[in-house]
């Protein structure tokens, strides 16, 4: 499996020419080999947690019954425009029906949607247990009249910023995005000196395993209801590719596996031997999303 960064497809068509103007052999290679193989598949993803954790998993097992698979972490719009143009295959981190409504709206005609391949996902806003809000409309000045974000353009934080238009007491309020990362620091920081904190949150992550959190209730229903994680491929990748089309539309698991694997990631495993440690202890999940494949 290889990471890659994502480069746009003219980029990407004139590096390739100039390898060929070159005499480069490494491409003369590469298709040798995948003749004994099935065939590339490149799966993008945005770098939540939850994302990287389905990401990686998936790609073991394509990668078990002969792909080769290359991950690329996207912003999440690029993400949508990558796999709507066919730079990317798949992807499995759409969520619906709110977070990403804006870009399955722009998107949505040029994409394959195989579904649900998790339920009960949420988006809001985040806080501490310790803290006496319960509601986005209790908030006063807690945590410097500040929410903390993550990456701007995520749909979680889209959503923040129509709670400030939406909320009379958010008026003087103010939204800082920074990044997945860097929010968690900040939530982890905060709650060991027991400070007040409002970060944008989504479920599944491991952050509610590990603290005593609670979503502020949303009455005016600015970040939606109920979530679900939807799998994306590109048009025509049944026809090209029909076992890989196969075991993405067959994948779907749980919060309580998802979770379990995001731990072992923000325990300090490396994303890909947390993947394989769960498909090895979960094979009779695994089984059913390859049922029919020769391994």
């Amino acid at each position: 499996m290889k990471k890659l960064k994502w480069m746009p497809a003219a980029t990407a068509m004139s590096a390739a020419l100039l390898l060929a103007a070159c005499g480069d052999d490494t491409t003369e290679k590469k298709e040798t080999s995948s003749k004994e193989d099935l065939g590339s598949i490149e799966l993008a993803y945005v770098e939540w947690d939850s994302e990287v954790a389905s990401t990686y998993v998936v790609a073991e097992v394509l990668e078990s019954v002969g792909y080769n698979v290359d991950i690329t972490p996207l912003d999440n719009a690029i993400m949508w425009e990558a796999v709507s143009k066919g730079e990317a295959d798949a992807m499995v981190s759409g969520w619906l029906p709110a977070t990403h409504a804006s870009q399955y709206e722009k998107y949505g005609a040029d994409v394959e949607d195989l579904g649900p391949n998790l339920q009960g996902a949420k988006i809001g806003l985040v806080v501490p247990s310790y803290m006496e809000a319960t509601s986005i409309a209790d908030l006063s000045t807690e945590a410097a009249s500040t929410i903390t974000g993550i990456e701007a353009g995520a749909g979680v934080v889209a959503a923040a910023e129509r709670a400030l238009e939406t909320y009379p007491n958010l008026e003087s309020w103010s939204l800082q995005p920074s990044s997945s990362g860097a929010m968690t620091v900040a939530l982890e920081q905060a709650i060991k000196n027991e400070e007040d904190i409002v970060v944008t949150g989504w479920s599944p992550h491991w952050k509610f395993a590990n603290y005593d959190l609670k979503y502020l209730e949303d009455p005016e229903g600015v970040f939606g209801g109920e979530e679900s994680i939807h799998t994306f491929v590109r048009q025509n990748l049944e026809k090209e590719s029909p076992d890989a089309f196969k075991i993405l539309d067959a994948f779907e698991w749980t919060t309580e596996d998802i979770e379990e694997v995001m731990l072992n990631i923000y325990s300090g495993t490396k994303p890909e031997e947390a993947a394989q440690q769960w498909i090895e202890e979960n094979q009779d999940v695994v089984n059913k999303w390859t049922e029919g494949i020769e391994k």
